[in-house]
């Protein structure tokens, strides 16, 4: 019997990769979650050891979490089927990772660094607004950009998609320049740059939070160490420079 010990339902559901709290919490407002076989649409209910919860009629149990670091190479779609039958960055992993999920997306003509998971806690917080995890990149452009569109990157950039902007910018050479985001909008990067007469003919992400691409090499990914995870979820301090132990490993499991 569910009692008032054990874990919340909605962190339990979480924790069986169901989806984020969120997403559980309208789960059991709609009805869908069963608990020792009578519908719970009680958002207090906590999960003891030897209850059994379904959703949609369907038995779900805690795994354990995953978090997988992933070098997404250009030419691959972050879904796990795709109707134009463009190949996913599934076809690079191995079969027992097929359950997780990405967290966010980088578009197929982008590559770097994107995080793959089945906890779904995480997930939300590497997504909400409000934890401002920065995203940093380095884009190459069709063309040398001018030191007044590195200004206006920061003040914002008026687009079909509304105002956009960078937290930082930086110029590395005529046509390079790194981009870092706390907030992003779909293709934002892209998006600015084609909206003040430039194309992007190359982008990489190589940091989220305080967790580095490193040396991971294309289609390589590397299991996170609990350490790492917390790298991802705060930013770097502006005034430290990076250290090597700020990279996530090297070494992809066997």
């Amino acid at each position: 019997m569910a009692t008032n010990d054990g874990t919340r339902l909605n962190k339990f559901l979480a924790s069986c990769a169901v989806g984020s709290r969120r997403a559980c919490d309208e789960l059991i407002k709609s009805g869908r979650v069963e608990v020792n076989g009578s519908p719970c649409m009680n958002m207090g209910t906590r999960i003891a050891p030897g209850d059994h919860v379904k959703v949609d009629g369907k038995k779900v149990t805690q795994r354990e979490a995953m978090i997988v670091a992933f070098h997404k190479p250009r030419g691959y779609v972050c879904t796990k089927d795709d109707e134009l039958g463009r190949e996913t960055i599934y076809a690079l992993l191995p079969e027992t990772m097929h359950s997780l999920h990405h967290v966010g997306r980088l578009d197929m003509d982008s590559e770097g660094l994107l995080i793959l998971t089945n906890d779904g806690d995480l997930s939300q917080q590497l997504m909400h607004p409000s934890k401002s995890i920065e995203k940093e990149y380095l884009v190459t452009s069709n063309q040398a950009f001018e030191n007044s569109h590195l200004d206006q990157f920061l003040a914002g950039v008026f687009t079909t998609e509304g105002k956009l902007k960078a937290k930082a910018i930086e110029r590395l050479s005529s046509r390079r320049i790194k981009v870092v985001l706390d907030h992003g909008a779909k293709r934002q990067i892209r998006v600015m740059f084609d909206t003040l007469g430039y194309t992007v003919t190359k982008l990489i992400r190589v940091r989220i939070g305080a967790l580095w691409l490193g040396d991971l090499e294309p289609g390589r990914w590397a299991a996170l160490n609990s350490q790492e995870v917390q790298m991802l979820l705060g930013n770097p301090k502006p005034a430290r420079k990076r250290e090597a132990s700020s990279e996530p490993r090297k070494k992809r499991p066997d």
